[in-house]
């Protein structure tokens, strides 16, 4: 075990003891560092003029992804690279390429969230290095940065120019040292890091994480913080022990065995993109609007899960498809459908000392559809009001099987089981779409809140029933939004 966390910074290794367990990057850099370029902006992972960017080793490289530094803890960039504005400007290098095609395009106007998107255009610099980007691609790893000046267009100009392929930068000339650092700060045994009864843990295995869950049972587990770092930052809470479960080789581990996907708990969304969509190619268009990219990138479907949130994006997707959850503990493991595991809200099937393991999503079945649409007041960056999911099994112009489940309609992600009696059985037409739509309302009460009022939740759970039935006639032109550029952009 180390009490120290290490990590790379301007080319040097930071060494930081008894770190603050809820300590933000942001807040080191600013307030400990004097490194002011990053800015904090709402304080939630929303605006993006926080944005920094995070190096790991990954297969023989480097992997640089955005974060948002204002809910990132600083104790998870043990071993890892940190990388902020002041970084990619050198006297011999001059000004980064996507700094200088800031400046080419005027792509600043007040200046306030410039560090944010350079950051973006930096991790997408390095993602991007061999292909053409293409416009709908700027707009996709720019949604989570806002502009209050509403400056997008030269910005968007800005990155077409910095974007181009072959380029290179005085990172990635180094790249041998750069790697060379990194390896020789990998931590080999768990960290236990802070002071008194405030203590970060990362375990390396899962031994290690049920022993140290066993021995702190009331710790808090973080895997992206996308949610536990607002419980700090606007909720003000203190947090004492985190178990952080980022360290956990296992946790995150996809397994494709041919008849599904097996995806560990600490697996990011935009790590788990491209292995779901393989399966359910309707995941994706949800996916890329859950969050922004900073928060795709270290937020995880298992935290989504483990949250229980009855407005979590990915659990009626899931549940639809007939998800299945692993639960870990000391005692061993437990396995259950994903729908079991919410009871009520806030209160899901998990016992002490027990946490999510993995989730397996099974392929679908022959002659199956299947679909999922999200109901937001923006595109991006936003709550839902309604999410909805529908797997039906038709054969033969009449329906065998039904899974139709909806988030925002109840205190849970939840099945509508008067909607799928009404439709198993029948033919596959409009009147029996329309006799389950009735049927919705035997399913759910909904609540009136600050996202959407009873009446229209249940307005929109009905007409996505009606618009899952209307794609299907057709699947050539689905009815959906679509952006200039033709990517589906919006459900509703």
């Amino acid at each position: 075990m180390h009490h120290k966390i290490r990590f790379i910074r301007a080319g040097q290794v930071e060494e930081i003891d008894n770190c603050n367990p809820t300590q933000t990057v942001l807040e080191y850099l600013r307030e400990e560092k004097g490194l002011t370029g990053t800015k904090e902006g709402c304080a939630e992972g929303d605006c993006g003029a926080c944005t920094v960017v995070v190096g790991e080793l990954y297969s023989d490289g480097i992997r640089y992804r955005a974060v948002n530094s204002c809910i990132q803890f600083l104790a998870t960039l043990d071993g890892r690279q940190l990388i902020t504005v002041e970084d990619l400007a050198t006297p011999e290098s001059g000004l980064h390429p996507v700094q200088q095609a800031m400046v080419d395009q005027h792509g600043s106007q007040c200046g306030f969230c410039t560090p944010g998107f350079v950051m973006s255009l930096f991790a997408m610099f390095h993602h991007e290095r061999e292909s053409a980007v293409k416009a709908v691609d700027i707009d996709l790893e720019l949604a989570g940065n806002l502009c209050r000046c509403t400056g997008y267009a030269p910005i968007v100009r800005a990155a077409e120019q910095a974007l181009t392929p072959g380029r290179s930068d005085l990172l990635s000339d180094n790249i041998t040292q750069q790697l060379r650092q990194l390896k020789a700060i990998q931590p080999i045994n768990s960290l236990e890091t802070g002071a008194g009864d405030r203590l970060f843990f990362t375990p390396r295995t899962l031994d290690e994480l049920c022993t140290t869950l066993q021995k702190h049972p009331r710790a808090t587990l973080v895997a992206g913080a996308t949610d536990v770092g607002l419980w700090v930052t606007k909720q003000m809470r203190r947090l004492d022990s985190i178990i952080y479960l980022g360290g956990v080789g296992e946790l995150g581990r996809i397994r494709d065995d041919g008849h599904g996907l097996e995806l560990g708990a600490a697996v990011s969304y935009t790590d788990a993109i491209e292995p779901i969509s393989k399966y359910y190619p309707a995941f994706r268009s949800l996916m890329e609007r859950i969050g922004a990219k900073q928060v795709r990138n270290v937020g995880t479907v298992g935290g989504n899960i483990a949250n229980g949130s009855p407005i979590g994006d990915m659990p009626p997707g899931l549940i639809a498809a007939g998800a299945r959850l692993t639960l870990c503990s000391k005692a061993g493991r437990r396995v259950m459908d994903l729908e079991d595991f919410f009871i009520r809200y806030g209160v899901q099937d998990l016992q002490q000392g027990e946490f999510v393991e993995c989730l397996y999503l099974p392929a679908p079945e022959p002659d199956q559809v299947f679909a999922t649409y999200k109901i937001s007041k923006r595109i991006e960056q936003d709550i839902s009001a309604v999410c909805a999911a529908f797997a039906l099994k038709i054969k033969g112009g009449r329906i065998k099987d039904a899974r139709v489940c909806f988030g925002g309609m109840a205190e849970i992600p939840k099945r509508a089981s008067h909607c799928e009696r009404s439709l198993e059985g029948r033919t596959w037409n409009q009147q029996s779409i329309e006799m389950a739509m009735t049927a919705l309302a035997d399913d759910f009460t909904p609540i009136n809140d600050m996202r959407a009022s009873r009446t229209y939740r249940m307005r929109v759970a009905q007409n996505l029933l009606q618009r899952f039935y209307l794609e299907q006639l057709d699947l050539q032109y689905p009815v959906r939004l679509t952006s200039k550029f033709g990517q589906a952009v919006s459900d509703g």
